[in-house]
């Protein structure tokens, strides 16, 4: 079925790309680690001793750019746990130079490789398909065939594409015996088209960066032109492009093989938000830890990537130190679900997500009200990297005025005052029933922090598209917002919003569609909010 606008969609999405990759640099690439690779290389020789570049044979005889560092202790005896690195999206192989300099001076030999594809490695842009997992594999046999690495103890670990790199790897080879994943996904479709929704800047920055700095595969350059331009007649083709490339489509395999496995993500990560992590974390049956912080994608692991102090890496260090080599830290006997608030930076620990949020508010969704589709009523998730860094470092998350929304292009409901500070803590579910004069229609529900003036702070959203469906016949629906962890102070009340057009997401809403939300009596909508029990 065509559906309205998508000529302009398809126009605007370089102009899209080039901007938010251009707008992201510092947050998904710090400047330093985007010099050109061949400078990079011969400063970082000089810098880091007991560091050399190396060509590896990849899968199928692809050349894999790599570098490996050693520790500056080995004799050439002994032996020591092996970490494997592969590079996130668009990143040269220089990119964890200052981690594994960290991690050599600690006894470990780190092999860190570009992915298939990107800058100087052969091969085109997979999408952690296959041959991408081979290489993974393939890295492995070089480093235990050419360093002091013991086949007893291998490790992964990545940021963002070497995150699902490394966890889908865990369930190919049965080597690795721990990993560290920070800012991936578990699953792709979830991820960027959470709601059967396409994640419109999510998508057309990761697009954007894989044309400028590397060689998409003929098969992702058609996933991606049918996912952006909304071709529908491929949606089970792209479902099925994205679960071959889920960490949890493989869950199975992963648990079998035991990896100890440590997750991290950001509460405002713009490429692979936090609940399919949590979800993911839930199903495996190894040891594993789950912590979740403030920022957007890859923002709370950029420091350590500078080599400054960073409390991501230095779990992740802890992890391998534990799982690696045996050491006797504790890791084990904590609390394995670690989350930092967006509010007061304070950390939290829980046994286990499903105790986050373990309490549950109603916000009851009342009356009927009726909006007009296709116009940006003001509530919105803000830009991708730049709304959640503001969040991360100044407290400033996007904010609408609640009373100044139209209420002809917005439904709006509020809770009453609250006498006591609330903590949000967990995955906001919405429930619903909806009405629309149109078969097709996309719908994004907000959740705001509104205050004594009526100015609202985002707490949470979430898209919804439907399709196929009789127009006047009502129907359910159920939403699933992106996990958090805010604290709504003493007098201020929750709010509700649903809008039907948001920058972050393509729209499916056709000409002159119109929503009607309604409460039957046998069904009644409302707004499950988690709480913190105290």
């Amino acid at each position: 079925m065509g559906l309205p606008r998508n000529t302009l969609r398809t126009t605007a999405i370089g102009t899209v790309s080039a901007a938010l990759l251009a707008g992201s640099a510092t947050a998904a690439a710090p400047a330093a680690l985007t010099a050109a690779p061949a400078l990079a290389q011969q400063d970082s020789a000089t810098a880091f001793p007991g560091l050399r570049f190396v060509d590896i044979t990849g899968d199928g005889g692809t050349v894999l750019k790599a570098n490996v560092t050693t520790p500056a202790s080995w004799d050439g005896r002994q032996t020591y746990p092996v970490i494997v690195l592969p590079t996130s999206w668009a990143m040269p192989q220089v990119e964890y130079l200052a981690q594994a300099r960290r991690l050599a001076d600690s006894g470990y030999v780190v092999v860190s490789y570009n992915s298939r594809g990107f800058w100087q490695s052969g091969g085109e842009i997979e999408t952690a398909g296959p041959p991408d997992i081979a290489d993974a594999s393939k890295v492995i046999d070089w480093a235990l065939a050419n360093t002091p690495a013991d086949p007893d103890r291998v490790g992964m670990a990545g940021v963002s594409y070497g995150a699902g790199i490394s966890l889908l790897a865990s369930a190919k080879d049965k080597r690795i015996k721990a990993v560290v994943a920070l800012s991936g996904w578990a699953d792709l479709i979830d991820s960027i088209y959470s709601g059967r929704t396409q994640h419109l800047q999510a998508a057309a920055l990761l697009s954007g960066a894989g044309y400028l700095t590397g060689r998409p595969s003929d098969e992702l350059q058609q996933v991606m032109s049918d996912f952006l331009t909304s071709d529908l007649t491929k949606e089970q083709d792209m479902i099925a492009w994205g679960r071959k490339r889920s960490p949890g489509a493989y869950l199975d395999e992963i648990n079998a093989n035991g990896a100890a496995i440590m997750l991290g993500n950001a509460w405002g990560d713009s490429l692979f938000p936090p609940n399919q992590y949590a979800d993911f974390y839930e199903r495996l049956s190894v040891p594993k830890r789950l912590e979740f912080r403030p920022g957007d994608h890859a923002t709370a692991e950029a420091t350590g990537l500078l080599g400054l102090p960073n409390d991501t890496w230095t779990s992740a260090h802890r992890w391998f130190d534990h799982h690696l080599k045996g050491v006797d830290n504790g890791v084990d006997r904590e609390q394995p679900v670690r989350i930092k608030t967006r509010s007061t930076g304070a950390y939290e620990t829980y046994p286990h997500w499903k105790s986050v949020g373990a309490d549950r508010h109603k916000i009851e969704l009342g009356g009927s009200p009726r909006i007009r589709a296709n116009v940006d009523s003001g509530a919105n998730g803000g830009v991708i990297f730049l709304s959640s860094l503001l969040d991360q470092f100044v407290k400033v998350p996007p904010m609408a005025s609640i009373p100044l929304l139209p209420r002809s292009y917005a439904a709006v409901w509020q809770s009453p005052r609250y006498r006591s500070t609330q903590q949000v803590r967990g995955t906001a579910k919405l429930h619903t029933t909806v009405t629309s004069t149109k078969e097709s229609g996309t719908l994004v529900a907000y959740l705001y922090d509104v205050g004594p003036l009526g100015l609202g702070k985002l707490v949470s959203n979430a898209p919804y598209t439907f399709h196929d469906k009789t127009p006047g016949q009502p129907f359910a629906v159920d939403l699933e917002l992106f996990s958090t962890a805010y604290d709504v102070p003493a007098g201020h009340r929750l709010a509700v919003v649903v809008d039907t057009v948001d920058p972050l997401y393509i729209e499916h809403n056709p000409t002159g569609a119109q929503l009607t939300f309604s409460s039957p009596t046998a069904d009644p909508s409302y707004l499950s909010v988690p709480l913190r029990q105290e």
